[in-house]
């Protein structure tokens, strides 16, 4: 039983730092609905872009923290020119949500078809020394699964202070909550819309970087996080940042126990519900993302304005 409970408590810390990764790219496209009323597909595909410009800083000898704060600034910008060539004409035309989807996933495929062109498709990693895992009463947590706690951690605290503390940040809650209420009482909607795309696409680019911490770099990596990215949105609340970083540590934690659970029981296969579970082959690795998904629907058929007041 202590193996069991200390495995348990493994696969736990595992599903927080991936959370936490979810938790912080959902916090931008949660931020991109909430105000822009945008379901922007591409999400997942600009972590990638981001993780591939701290590939790229790194590999030229730049230090690999120093790469991520550049790349959060590269991605920053390519996602203000995506807002200047496509959102905002959108807007002016006033694009329905069905062709704004359709765009989204045009762009989706587009980055990601330029990443291959550029990098090729197969794996790369970043420059980084092999570092010890650090073990905590029979714990055992990788050094960059330690380093994306902490840089998930600091990145929230930021956005609460950000949220809550500056004129921006009221403002782009005023804009969430009633965008025609907010413009009469004189917020400059243009200046939330490019407060929220810089937010957007910092968290984005410090998601998908430390995403390449913790596994291989590759063309595909954003994409197949986005179903978890939009569970973590509709379970939190959409429009919601704080229920989004909720939403998202809760479908890395589900993710990493439910994907664990067959090895959970293993010691206890004799038992006739522990081997029915493990016979059915439903709890492995590969059928993750059925987990997001099947979160995803239960929320939506049992709660689906989401765990928080959110915006739509």
């Amino acid at each position: 039983m202590d193996a069991f409970f200390g495995q348990l408590i493994q696969l736990i810390v595992n599903g927080v730092s991936v959370g936490s990764i979810i938790a912080l790219s959902a916090v931008g496209l949660t931020l991109s609905y909430g105000i822009l009323r945008l379901s922007n597909f591409a999400h997942g595909d600009f972590m990638t872009v981001g993780a591939y410009f701290t590939l790229l800083f790194n590999a030229i000898g730049i230090n690999i923290w120093v790469s991520m704060v550049f790349s959060a600034i590269a991605t920053i910008g390519v996602t203000l020119l995506s807002e200047a060539l496509l959102w905002a004409p959108m807007r002016k035309k006033r694009a329905t949500a069905t062709t704004l989807i359709i765009i989204s996933i045009g762009l989706a495929l587009f980055l990601r078809n330029g990443i291959i062109f550029i990098w090729g498709g197969g794996n790369q990693r970043y420059n980084l020394p092999v570092a010890r895992a650090l073990s905590f009463g029979g714990i055992t947590i990788p050094f960059n699964q330690l380093v994306v706690i902490v840089l998930a951690v600091v990145a929230i605290a930021g956005l609460h202070y950000l949220l809550q503390n500056t004129k921006i940040g009221k403002a782009m809650r005023a804009v969430a909550d009633d965008l025609d209420l907010a413009r009469t009482t004189g917020i400059n909607v243009d200046r939330v819309v490019l407060w929220t795309w810089i937010i957007a696409g910092g968290l984005t680019a410090l998601g998908g970087s430390m995403l390449g911490l913790v596994e291989a770099v590759r063309p595909n990596m954003g994409w197949f996080l986005i179903l978890p990215l939009f569970a973590s949105v509709i379970l939190g609340g959409i429009g919601n940042p704080y229920g989004a970083i909720a939403g998202g540590l809760i479908i890395g934690i589900a993710q990493e126990v439910g994907a664990g659970i067959s090895d959970l029981l293993t010691p206890i296969a004799s038992n006739p519900i522990a081997a029915l579970i493990i016979n059915t082959r439903l709890f492995t690795a590969q059928y993750k993302l059925g987990i997001a998904l099947l979160i995803m629907v239960i929320v939506l058929l049992v709660r689906p304005q989401g765990l928080f007041k959110g915006t739509a």
